[in-house]
């Protein structure tokens, strides 16, 4: 036995999903939706190239990249083009923001880094002349006192650790400025929140980690400081000499070289002094080599680092997104590896969990974050945590969500506001004409259909309450931007939902001539109706995600908007339409074949309307 519609309780839960998502809008805060470049301007970013003539593959790579950054969600619409040989050109809809302008411009380089030495904690660096002492007497001093490492060394050796520096890495008890005197009690660059493991029971442990990330890590065995073997760095290169790692197992493993740094790298550190503003030190980052860099950490402090050869590079990266993590309120960067990354994590995070060492974040040759292990994590998924906001979260994973660029840009990037493409005007004729094309649609519905053509107006109205809504709270969380072609496709909706009231009620007329009477031939009209609708909306779905996916820029809102817009009708047909009528049967005028209801006997050709019957 059919189960007994209740049409009643059907648009009860409808009405009742209409009210939570103006809700939603409310909490939202903005009852305008937001417009794109050629309706309200932008914003336009120029990028020049460091290299006057960088490669054409090289370029369009980056711009295509940009390309992805500024239109992550697929809707802002942003236009990224390039002009000449090595500028490229972004126009984004909506004022300036500066977590924009570092999202276009981020060469978003990700390495981790082991350290081997820092401010807080010089181990094997501290002697060579220039290195940091430390006060064993003094408050919160690390455990062993002052460290001394012959040069002649090069740090290796059983005794050139001072010991294990207990947890001088955590930063609980670290020093700032020349660590003398103990007075100066710090962190370390950030608090020491670490990397979070996250499914721990479930994760399955690798057997067989690889952390050598490069099999030339070893070029350049005794090259010393800077670039070769030159103590002095030359102009084109920072005043941070790159050190070079020694030959042998150690500059093949990051972990061990990380316990033993080579006398090069050693003197690098102890001669380069970290910018004291706090701005990003000028090094150049090559993964195989180590790296002397600086991170400006909680209450302005420049900390210094040695780092190991890269033991894990971005490109192991298969996601990246911002996010508050359950039972805090601080914003983070949440990491995914493949493979391989997940391997060498888990290698990496077995040997420093709980020992007080740390683990380098590095962006662009500046230390993001070094945290200590305090999980083990197995499965592949970390977090970067520090001072983010949500835009600066949000701009991060951006930008390694969707990689490093190719090249690099000069760091004075232009930024200018733009005006709308199109007339001020274009804008009002647009909305004029879709509320022509629907006044249109309704007062043929009216006449045609009479008594039915009510439930044409109810749902082409409540079509466009749900279509605005969505557009609201789309501009909100994905970006979305309405542009002209966008009200075009919002537009040529009408004409599709339209389609769907015709295919229904021409259904339940050839059901009564049959015989039938309303009540029944709104369901059996329904099922057969129901059928060709699916199939007419999937056809309009599939050409929606074709433009969407193919396309670009406003031919992509266009295909977006028509999606969008097809979802929502069927949506309204379901749970609008079709409980509506099934409702309206129930009363004698419509199922009585009124001379108004559009069911009369003239409008069937009929002699009597079939009365009776239930549904």
């Amino acid at each position: 036995m059919a189960r007994k519609p209740r049409p009643g309780r059907t648009l009860g839960v409808f009405f009742l999903g209409m009210v939570l998502i103006y809700g939603l809008v409310a909490m939202a805060g903005s009852w305008k939706p937001e417009l794109g470049l050629d309706l309200q301007g932008g914003t336009r970013i120029t990028l020049i190239a460091t290299d006057d003539d960088p490669a054409d593959d090289s370029l369009e790579q980056a711009r295509q990249i940009i390309d992805d950054r500024v239109n992550g969600s697929g809707v802002a619409e942003a236009d990224v083009v390039t002009e000449g040989s090595n500028i490229i050109v972004v126009e984004v809809p909506g004022s300036s923001r500066r977590d924009l302008l570092e999202t276009v411009k981020r060469q978003a380089q990700l390495r981790f880094r082991l350290v081997a030495c820092s401010d807080f904690d010089p181990g094997p660096c501290a002697a060579g002349g220039g290195g940091p002492t430390i006060d064993p007497n003094a408050t919160g001093g690390l455990p062993g006192g002052s460290v001394e490492v012959d040069p002649g060394t090069g740090g290796a050796g059983d005794g050139g650790q001072g010991g294990d520096q207990g947890n001088g890495g955590q930063g609980n008890g670290g020093q700032g400025g020349d660590q003398g005197d103990g007075d100066q009690q710090g962190t370390n660059n950030r608090p020491p929140v670490g990397f979070a493991a996250k499914n721990l029971a479930t994760a399955e442990e690798s057997e067989s980690p690889d952390a050598q990330p490069s099999d030339d890590a070893s070029d350049g065995a005794g090259d010393g400081a800077g670039d070769g073997a030159s103590d002095e760095p030359s102009d084109e290169q920072s005043n941070a000499p790159t050190p070079a790692p020694e030959g042998g197992k150690l500059a093949d493993d990051p972990l061990a070289w990380a316990d033993a740094p080579n006398e090069a790298a050693i003197r690098a550190f102890n001669e380069f002094t970290c910018p004291p503003d706090g701005s990003s030190p000028n090094v150049v980052d090559d993964p195989a080599k180590p790296l002397v860099s600086c991170d400006t950490g909680e209450r302005g402090q420049v900390v210094k680092y040695l780092l190991s050869p890269s033991a894990i590079e971005g490109t192991q990266l298969t996601d990246a997104s911002a996010q508050i993590p359950q039972g805090t309120v601080q914003w983070v960067v949440a990491l995914e590896f493949n493979g391989s990354g997940t391997e060498t994590f888990a290698n990496i995070s077995r040997k420093l969990l709980d020992n007080g060492k740390q683990f380098a974040v590095v962006l662009d040759g500046q230390v993001l974050s070094a945290p200590t292990m305090e999980g083990l994590i197995t499965n592949g998924q970390a977090q970067i945590s520090g001072d983010f906001t949500e835009a600066s979260a949000q701009s991060l994973a951006t930008s390694l969500k969707f990689g490093a660029l190719p090249i690099a840009f000069e760091d004075d990037v232009s930024s200018e506001t733009i005006g709308p493409s199109l007339a001020g005007d274009q804008l009002s004729a647009g909305l004029w004409a879709g509320g022509f094309g629907l006044g249109l649609v309704m007062l043929y519905c009216l006449v045609y259909y009479r008594g039915l053509g009510i439930v044409v107006l109810g749902s082409l109205g409540v079509a466009a309450l749900i279509t605005y809504a969505m557009v609201l709270l789309l501009s909100e969380t994905a970006g979305f931007t309405l542009t002209l072609p966008g009200i075009a496709g919002l537009i040529i909706a009408v004409g599709v939902t339209a389609d769907s009231f015709i295919l229904f009620f021409e259904r339940i007329r050839d059901e009564m001539r049959e015989g039938k009477s309303m009540r029944v031939a709104v369901e059996t009209g329904w099922r057969r109706a129901k059928v060709t609708r699916l199939a007419a909306n999937t056809v309009s779905l599939l050409s929606a995600a074709v433009l969407y996916i193919f396309a670009t820029g406003a031919v992509k809102g266009f295909g977006f908007a028509l999606g969008l817009s097809t979802l929502i009708d069927l949506a309204v047909l379901f749970w609008f339409t079709k409980p509506a009528v099934s409702y309206l049967a129930r009363y004698k005028f419509f199922n009585g074949g009124g001379r108004l209801s559009g069911l009369s006997p003239e409008t069937l050709g009929m002699d009597r309307v079939p009365a009776g019957g239930n549904a």
